[in-house]
């Protein structure tokens, strides 16, 4: 497999050290550079090159089909690109580089460097034969990044902070869609990512439950944790983004300040997207 700037791809292993020291720079900076992608002959990305700083709130807005999700999900590297990169903190999650090649790593340690990055879905995804508390800390034990004491603990603390304390021995099928939601949330805390992605966390909620989801996410921004949050909310978007970024057939059209772009925009595509869906 051939990546343009991301060389050739073959399977390797290694990883990045952070510092502990208390004056470490924050993480989570998120750069994205160059980025394609294509499905077949149908081109998605169009490269794509986006900053993200740690601790930024930041809103993708467009209309469906225009690469958002592809996007979010290519962050994760549970997309691969075609071309162009993608790293956290200046780290990738699916590569490493050796001299003036990155290789591929294997599935393992994938998984370990994803860790830094939590990942909410449309679905919720929870597994339907654990309960909500188990379905947090599955991952934390899974990985040996906890005991189940220790885990634990910290589950009941995340369904507190997503208001759900009194449901952590409910099964998927017990709770509403909101709630699953939260669940799915407070899994995304469990191993304290750096950078936090939701990929229209509300769509797939009945409407007098899309307040209580993004009641939470409110509560996560400007927390110190990045978010970049796929939403059709743009009045969410408004309140809760340091910056929000247009996309239309997989480019970026505009991006700045929510107050500008939101209020003012510089882009007639911009214009008409946001008379359409306010």
């Amino acid at each position: 497999m051939t990546i343009d700037t991301i060389d050739t791809i073959d399977t390797g292993v290694g990883g990045l050290a952070g510092s502990e020291a208390p004056d470490a720079p924050r993480t989570g900076l998120v750069e994205i550079s160059g980025v394609h992608k294509s499905y077949g002959a149908h081109e998605v990305l169009h490269g794509i090159t986006l900053t993200v700083e740690p601790g930024q709130v930041v809103a993708l807005l467009g209309p469906s089909g225009s690469g958002k999700s592809t996007l979010l999900r290519a962050i994760n590297h549970l997309e691969t690109i075609d071309a162009g990169s993608i790293t956290i903190d200046g780290e990738f999650i699916g590569y490493e580089r050796r001299g003036d090649r990155l290789h591929e790593l294997p599935e393992k340690r994938v998984l370990q460097r994803r860790t830094r990055v939590g990942m909410v879905f449309q679905n919720f995804n929870l597994f339907p034969h654990l309960t909500a508390l188990e379905n947090i800390i599955e991952a934390p034990i899974g990985l040996r990044r906890a005991n189940r004491t220790g885990a634990t603990e910290r589950a009941r603390e995340l369904l507190s902070r997503v208001g759900l304390a009194d449901h952590a021995d409910k099964y998927p099928r017990q709770l509403s869609g909101g709630q699953q939601q939260r669940v799915a949330i407070a899994r995304a805390l469990a191993l304290d990512p750096d950078v936090l992605l939701f990929d229209e966390p509300t769509s797939a909620l009945d409407p007098e439950l899309v307040g209580e989801v993004l009641g939470v996410i409110r509560g996560l921004a400007h927390g110190g944790t990045t978010l970049i949050i796929v939403t059709h909310e743009i009045g969410f978007a408004a309140e809760v983004a340091d910056h929000v970024v247009f996309l239309d057939d997989g480019r970026v059209i505009e991006e700045g300040p929510p107050q500008r772009v939101l209020r003012a925009p510089e882009q007639a595509r911009t214009q008409e997207f946001l008379d359409w869906v306010i």
